[in-house]
């Protein structure tokens, strides 16, 4: 049965892009955050998106109040309840995720699927907190999400073929292309990604180099569109911290250790793009 009716927790970054190109696919969509102005900004992110595709003629202005008038913002958490599918994109703190799990199963139908955009937390650990975990499956866009073509689609221990054949499908229907991956610490592309970004924070800890030249090594030299320090301050420092944590607490190894550096920022409140200063200033 297709998948018609979807609702996101965390009207952030990330669940605004997942958003907007539900809508934009024709999905039903309920957009949920714990504050008003939250959600408002995430709606406002959606709408200023749109708008930049009108302005390149992608989409009419008549389509872009379509794609909008299928996102419903709320506060309220029971108008989740009768999604299909609900995809959890709330901060990469496990505690915070649990508590949402929890609230989901209790609230939602028990053929709903419960999804989560979690970079690196377990997808068994959640499932085991709700009476189905074979419908509990891990759903990882990457931002930003109207133009990342990848969705890590991750199966828990107790995730079923059914739970994974219809999340695969949405993400094909989303215009992702989806990889099956093993729930493993970080997963796949953030166990790759997120030590080559704390190893960069390590050139700067250590004097090898400054913010500006790690980048410019990287761009010009192995040919990457963004630097990896810009890159952690797209992402932001606070997620980088966390997904490193997970590796370091997931694995026991030193080499997923997070730099000091990387505490040091955080701890000052510099977060990267969203607070205006990481190792770049915005």
């Amino acid at each position: 049965m297709p998948i018609e009716n979807v609702a996101i927790i965390g009207a952030g970054q990330m669940g605004a892009g997942i958003a907007q190109v539900a809508a934009k696919q024709g999905k039903q969509v309920t957009l949920h955050d714990v504050k008003e102005e939250l959600v408002e900004r995430g709606k406002e992110r959606i709408a200023k998106a749109l708008g930049k595709e009108v302005g390149k003629e992608r989409i009419t202005e008549e389509e872009k109040e379509e794609v909008l008038s299928r996102i419903h913002p709320t506060i309220n958490f029971e108008e989740a309840a009768d999604a299909d599918i609900v995809i959890e994109a709330a901060s990469e703190n496990t505690q915070i995720k649990k508590k949402i799990f929890q609230d989901l199963d209790r609230l939602t139908g028990k053929e709903t699927i419960l999804a989560t955009n979690t970079s690196s937390i377990s997808i068994t650990e959640l499932a085991a907190l709700t009476g189905r975990p074979e419908k509990v499956i891990g759903m990882h866009f990457f931002n930003p999400v109207p133009v990342m073509k990848l969705v890590e689609v991750i199966r828990g221990l107790t995730t079923d073929d059914h739970t994974f054949t219809e999340v695969r499908a949405l993400a094909e229907e989303l215009g992702k292309e989806p990889v099956d991956i093993s729930d493993y610490p970080g997963f796949a592309a953030n166990r790759i990604l997120v030590p080559m970004v704390n190893e960069a924070i390590y050139c700067v800890y250590e004097g090898v180099a400054s913010p500006e030249d790690v980048d410019k090594v990287m761009k010009l030299g192995a040919n990457h569109p963004l630097g990896p320090l810009a890159l952690a301050d797209l992402i932001g420092l606070d997620t980088c911290l966390s997904i490193m944590e997970v590796l370091h607490d997931g694995f026991g190894d030193s080499k997923y250790r997070p730099c000091p550096l990387l505490y040091k920022y955080v701890n000052a409140g510099w977060l990267g793009r969203k607070t205006g200063r990481g190792f770049f200033s915005y």
